[in-house]
């Protein structure tokens, strides 16, 4: 991408969301979400298909009315239970999915539509249509019409667009859906990229995990309509607060244990063959009294396999013997599947054509640091 010019520059805004609520009948499709988004920070909405992550973006953007709750950017209440300011009037961009550019329009005629609209003069159109059009290294296809694109060139447009009127907001619906594998990951690191360097404070809808833990600052984990977790990709991934948000963001072996109590060295429970699996301090703080069942989460990229048992202090290391089930190879990593025994198969991830040397059927012991193992919500 080219540079930034300074007239590009946004004027971004916090965004405050507070208490809202949205029904479709008696089905509500949002309860009660709260969030804040810093001034120049991205914030993903990340969740299954129905979780509300679209409709709430939709409220922000003021395309669908709230029955409750207010949504304020800056110093400016946009919205105050059903009523609220027009679309058009919010000072936001929008990115959708289908793009939206205008068939019959050349990629220039796209990105000065709104421009137009806001009755900037003819004057500047051109030279700020140049410059957001540069920024997104679009500048010598101004000529051409969308059918005459790529996707990830009318994404590009798409994105030119959003910018061109220099919004505080700038709001993504799932852009990169319609994009194959490859584009996708190239366009999810230049959107960061431009919104980084712009400044925009942005919001960006998406089902994918990795979307989400590239782009953004913060995420915030939906299912049934309310915010599961929000926090910093890495914190919430390395943290999960439930079993849904640990197999959301991330591949996660769960594995269930009974007698679950604290000790000195954190959290304690049991297999169902009595082996102790320990969860280090700090984590699980749903278990403040001893409970019956529990469940211990523990990343792929966490696990390793030794031959034999190493002399570390107790607690320090999980260790649990079982056979070896499986390996998968994907190109740059190797996901190995072990029948533990005392609890189900558990997958161990790692890098290397092969990183070891175990092979289906051999027995094996498995182990994870008491450190990088969390007990969950239950």
């Amino acid at each position: 991408m080219a540079a930034i010019d300074a007239d590009v520059t946004s004027r971004a805004v916090d965004l405050r969301l507070q208490g809202l609520r949205k029904s479709y009948g008696s089905v509500p499709a949002v309860r009660d979400v709260t969030l804040d988004v810093p001034a120049g920070s991205m914030m993903s909405l990340i969740g299954p298909s129905g979780c509300g992550k679209t409709t709430t973006l939709r409220m922000i953007a003021g395309l669908e009315q709230a029955d409750d709750g207010t949504i304020q950017a800056g110093d400016r209440i946009l919205t105050r239970g059903p009523s609220g300011t027009r679309p058009e009037k919010r000072d936001m961009g929008m990115v959708f999915q289908s793009y939206a550019l205008w068939p019959h329009m050349t990629v220039a005629e796209n990105v000065a539509y709104g421009l137009k609209r806001r009755r900037v003069p003819s004057s500047q159109i051109n030279d700020k249509v140049g410059s957001v059009l540069a920024v997104v290294g679009m500048k010598s296809l101004a000529e051409r019409y969308p059918g005459q694109l790529s996707g990830g060139q009318q994404q590009r447009v798409a994105l030119a667009r959003a910018i061109a009127t220099e919004p505080s907001i700038l709001l993504f619906d799932e852009p990169l859906s319609n994009l194959d594998a490859v584009l996708r990951e190239q366009m999810r690191f230049e959107i960061r990229s431009l919104q980084q360097r712009i400044g925009i404070t942005g919001v960006y809808v998406t089902h994918s995990q990795d979307e989400a833990l590239v782009l953004s600052d913060q995420i915030a984990v939906m299912r049934d309509g309310v915010i599961e977790q929000r926090g910093a990709p890495l914190a919430i991934y390395d943290a999960p607060r439930n079993e849904f948000v640990a197999t959301f963001i991330g591949l996660a072996n769960i594995v269930e244990l009974h007698d679950v109590r604290r000790n000195e060295h954190g959290v304690a429970g049991r297999l169902a063959n009595g082996e102790v699996i320990v969860a280090g301090a700090g984590t699980g703080e749903a278990i403040r009294t001893p409970a019956e069942k529990g469940k211990a989460c523990v990343r792929p990229f966490d696990i390793r396999i030794g031959a034999k048992p190493t002399q570390e202090p107790p607690g320090a290391m999980n260790r649990l013997s079982g056979q070896m089930s499986s390996v998968a190879f994907a190109g740059g990593l190797v996901d190995y599947f072990i029948a533990v025994d005392g609890s189900g198969d558990i997958v161990l991830r790692a890098q290397g054509t092969p990183p070891i040397a175990a092979k289906q059927g051999d027995r094996v012991i498995v182990e994870f640091s008491a450190d990088r193992t969390v007990i969950l919500e239950f």
